[in-house]
């Protein structure tokens, strides 16, 4: 009776040892947006995420775009840094003659938080521009 005792107790400590968890914190966000003038278009997104934990941290980001409709179109896409401090920019762009469309996203992964701005805007002869932007900040920031 006195060994079965002494096994469950082992048991329960070491089930209770297995089941301490250490502090962990993740983020993950993103923005997009796209703007059409005419017959152009352009859009661009990006999204980040970052993850601490007993093993260290770990992020990663993507951004993209792409535009059509034009006679001059462009777009462009980087991501430098490393695995704590991550930076992207995606642009992208239509043009034909006086009309035109643009997309642009800033996507950063820094110190546990994922922040990201997208601009867009358009414009056709005769008319102000349309504009927009989204923004958004995500974790801690630790």
């Amino acid at each position: 009776m006195t060994n079965l005792k002494t096994v469950f107790l082992a048991s329960v400590l070491v089930v209770g040892a297995g089941s301490f968890a250490f502090a962990q914190s993740s983020a993950t966000g993103g923005s997009g947006g796209s703007a059409s003038a005419g017959g152009t278009s352009a859009s661009t997104l990006g999204l980040g995420g970052t993850s601490t934990g007993q093993n260290g941290t770990s992020s990663s980001l993507g951004v993209g775009g792409s535009a059509a409709g034009g006679t001059k179109d462009t777009s462009s896409s980087k991501v430098h840094g490393n695995q704590n401090n991550l930076n992207g920019m995606s642009k992208a762009r239509a043009q034909d003659g006086g009309t035109w469309s643009r997309s642009m996203t800033h996507e950063k992964v820094h110190k546990g938080e994922v922040s990201t701005r997208t601009k867009s805007m358009a414009h056709q002869p005769g008319g102000p521009p349309t504009k927009s932007t989204t923004t958004g900040t995500y974790g801690s920031g630790q």
